[in-house]
This record gives structure tokens, sequence and C-alpha cells, in this order.
């Protein structure tokens, strides 16, 4: 874990993670365990789904989770916890198991992408840090996905290390934006932390150095004649910029042996631009030089220059990505699901006057459930001891439409969630980021129906629920309504 190596970041967390674990220390009656779940309540930009992304920072920071002498005796100085607890915390690791999707599974709404199991006091520990990681690097990889799908096969590089809220955001965006797609990324940290492949060529400062654009193309072309991609915009692309490219191109590269690998513009109308730019190229007999793109760019505006016939070979995507400025909040959010306690598994559900925030209690098992054509048709919620048989035909429950009878037949399901960490230890090593995006890949061209992926009204992937599961939250549900009841009637 080196990029963890020269700073502890255990005290990320809200002070009423430590106030509670504060609590639970000095609690007689502490339970064994809790079960709190990670899910979220809303697809961004109301799109079909989302990326999970950021589990593997997750394992790294449990297993790496300490307090250091100076954050102890930061706690002390606050004057509001008893030493016992902070000399518990001068040795404290994480001692819980976690549940997960793999990295890089299509999600929904409201079913659990983590889990964690463990003593009071470690499971309210980690709860910022965890949603911080899911968060954000959720949010980037589903919209990058959505990016490079309006890119229609053309390569999308992430750009934005300089528009990112900070440096994390930048590295760690980077890494959820090739999870989500990307070819690469330009930021050097990221792709010396995760093996990704980092490009890059020139500013405008690069051109405006120099006394003359052409001057500028030809120094650059001459330090890096086997990958010159020369930034044609800085003055004016169609008089000046293409064709100090071309002469860089014919009187610099070509007597080296060497083709210039593409141009790139950073302004003006892209779609007419490319166009005309391509063209120039082409009577010049660069037929195989690259148009790259950046500018503001999106799955819209992508998608817009592409319907006017762009001719652009690949795009880099800055501020729009790596903010994901259309919808920059994911919403995940922590709940606790079940207390352990004297050997009692108590399901435990959050009620709301908001429908949607009502929680699903108790331990569960996720479920994707799968057509005869291998489609995935659905997710199914049971309880954890259940035992899912569809080898004939399976009775579910619609939560939105419960009164409905409605089966599973010649269908096959696979358990979502997997033990990615026991007692505070990762059980598997980490996953290669390129076999993650190839997950993604995977799953949105053999699984999930094209009617989930389009932009605009996408089906609704159902979650529906066990009979069994159903009737536990009606009667959770009933017993608080009861509960409430009594309390108004004395």
């Amino acid at each position: 874990m080196s990029q963890f190596d020269a700073r502890n970041i255990s005290m990320v967390m809200d002070l009423y993670e430590l106030t509670m674990a504060g609590g639970y220390f000095s609690d007689d009656a502490m339970a064994e365990s809790v079960t709190f779940d990670v899910f979220y309540r809303n697809n961004p930009d109301n799109g079909g789904f989302a990326i999970f992304a950021g589990l593997e920072q997750v394992v790294e920071y449990v297993e790496n989770f300490h307090f250091s002498a100076e954050d102890v005796d930061y706690l002390r100085s606050l004057g509001i916890f008893h030493d016992d607890f902070l000399d518990f915390l001068a040795d404290y690791r994480f001692r819980g198991d976690i549940y997960a999707f793999p990295e890089g599974t299509v999600m929904y709404p409201n079913e659990p992408v983590l889990t964690v199991v463990a003593p009071p006091i470690d499971a309210q520990l980690v709860e910022t840090a965890i949603l911080a990681q899911i968060n954000h690097q959720s949010l980037i990889a589903t919209k990058t996905q959505r990016i490079v799908r309006s890119a229609a096969g053309r390569a999308v590089s992430d750009f934005g290390a300089r528009r990112a809220h900070n440096m994390d955001a930048a590295v760690y965006g980077a890494r959820a934006a090739v999870i989500g797609g990307a070819v690469g990324t330009a930021t050097i940290l990221a792709g010396q932390l995760f093996n990704l492949p980092v490009s890059g060529t020139m500013a405008h400062s690069w051109v405006m150095y120099y006394d003359d654009e052409y001057t500028a193309f030809r120094k650059y072309a001459e330090k890096y004649p086997d990958a010159t991609v020369l930034l044609i915009d800085t003055f004016d692309v169609l008089h000046s910029g293409i064709p100090n490219a071309i002469r860089v191109a014919k009187e610099v590269l070509a007597p080296m042996g060497k083709r210039l690998k593409g141009v790139r513009l950073d302004s003006g109308d892209l779609a007419y631009l490319s166009k005309r730019v391509r063209k120039m190229l082409d009577e010049a007999g660069l037929e195989d030089c690259k148009i790259i793109v950046s500018n503001s760019l999106d799955e819209y505006t992508i998608a817009s220059i592409l319907r006017q016939g762009g001719c652009i070979d690949s795009f880099g995507v800055g501020e729009r990505l790596i903010t994901a400025k259309s919808d920059p909040v994911f919403g995940a959010v922590y709940k606790m699901v079940e207390v352990n306690k004297k050997r009692a598994c108590i399901p435990k559900i959050k009620i709301s006057e908001t429908f949607e925030k009502i929680t699903n209690p108790g331990r569960k098992r996720a479920y994707r459930i799968y057509d005869e054509n291998g489609q995935a048709i659905a997710d199914l919620l049971t309880g954890w001891n259940e035992t899912l048989d569809l080898s004939k035909p399976y009775r579910y429950i619609d939560p939105e439409q419960p009164w409905k009878q409605r089966s599973f037949e010649n269908c096959t399901a696979k358990e979502l969630q997997t033990l990615v960490v026991k007692d505070g230890k990762r059980i598997a090593p980490p996953q290669p980021l390129m076999e993650i995006q190839a997950y993604v890949k995977k799953q949105l061209r053999e699984e999930i129906w094209e009617e989930e992926q389009r932009f605009e009204n996408p089906h609704r992937h159902f979650l529906d629920m066990s009979p069994s599961y159903y009737e536990m939250k009606m009667d959770l549900l009933c017993e608080a309504k009861e509960l409430e009841e009594n309390k108004l009637c004395r």
C-alpha cells in the first residue's frame, strides 16, 4: 500500500463516529457485532445504473487503520474522551468483516453494495472513509462510462486533474475513470500508482514561448519525433495551425522516417474544424494522423459533435468528467441493518416519512437474476439464511407492486456480494485495474439490457424480494407503527 506509506488517513472521520464509539466502549452490554449496509438511492444523471468503484481503497484503508500517538494526543486535547478509551485507540486495529460486490459491478439503487459486520466500535469508526471512497469513485466511474458510450468506440482519456477538487480527487478520479472505460490519464501520479497508460503533449504556452508557431512545432517534433502531437488552435486553426503542422510533418519528421501522430483541437467549433482539418490532412497524405479534441466535453457535447459528422479519433475529457459536473453528488449512505446481541440477530429498520428513505433491514443476500439468454432481468434480496432455489418457478415480491403474483421461471442467479475482508485483513490480492475495466465492459455488452443503457428515460432495473424477506420488512414496519401509536396514546 505504497500510496498510504507517507501519511495516516485514519482520522478522516466525523466526530460523532468517535463519540459514539466511546459510548459503545463504556457500554457493559455492548453487542457482539452489528451490520451496516452501504447503498445509494438514485442513479446519477437519471441514468439506468451506476458502476461500483473504490473498493480497493476501502480494503487498503481498513487494513492500515490505526491511530498514531499524535492522533491520540489530539483527541485527548479535545477534552471529551475518557483515558481508558484513548488507551484502547492507541492499540486499535479494525476487527471486522466486509462483504462487497466485485469492483466494477453494474449496480442499482437500494441494494447492499458493501456490508460491514463488526463490533459496534469498529463498524462506526469506518463510516466516513468508506463512504468517501465509494461515493467519489463510483460517481466518476459512472460519469466516465456515460462519456465513453457517447464516444461510440473512440478513445476517451482523462484530462481532468487541474479541475479536480484536490490532488486526491485527481488521482483517484483518474483510477475511477479507467474503471468507467477511459483508455488512460494525463495524471502522472495516477499512472505511477495504478499502472495506467499516461498521455499528453503540449500546452498553448509552448507555442507562445517561441517567436512563431512553426518554430514551436519544429522544436517539439525534433525532441519527440516518435510521439509528435501538435496543438493547432493557439492562433488560427485553418490558416496557421494545420498548415504549420503539415509543414513540420513533411520538413522535419518525414526526413527522419517518422510520421505526425496527431493534432489536437482545444477550442472553437470542434465539429466544423475537425472536418476541415481531416480534409487538409488527407490531402497532404497524412491519412494516419489522428485528430484529438478537448475543451469542456461531456457525453452530450460528444454525441452532438459526432451527430454533426465530426472527424475525431479520440477525446480528452477534463472538468466535466473529473467533477461529474452535471450531477456531482453520488449519495451512497451507511445504515445499520442488524444487531447481534447475546447471539440473537435483531434486524433494524430506519423509518422515514419519505418512502425512499425507509431502509431494507437485516443481514441479506443480493442476487442478480438472469434469463435463458444470460440477460440480467432483476436483482433479488433474500434473508441471509435463505436458500434460493431456481430449479422450479420461484415466487418473488415486487415491493412497489406487492399485490401482483410474480415468478422467475427458467432463470439462473449469481450472488453479488463476496467476502473481501476477514478479521480486518484482505483475503484476496488487489485486482489489476484493466481487469476491472474489462469486467465493466463485459457486463454492459453481455448482461445489461440496452434499454437500461440509454441516456433518456432508461428502463428501470427491478429490485425484488423473496416473500419471507418482504414479510420480515413489513413486520418491522408494523411493529414500528404500533410502537409509535402506543406512545401517542399515553
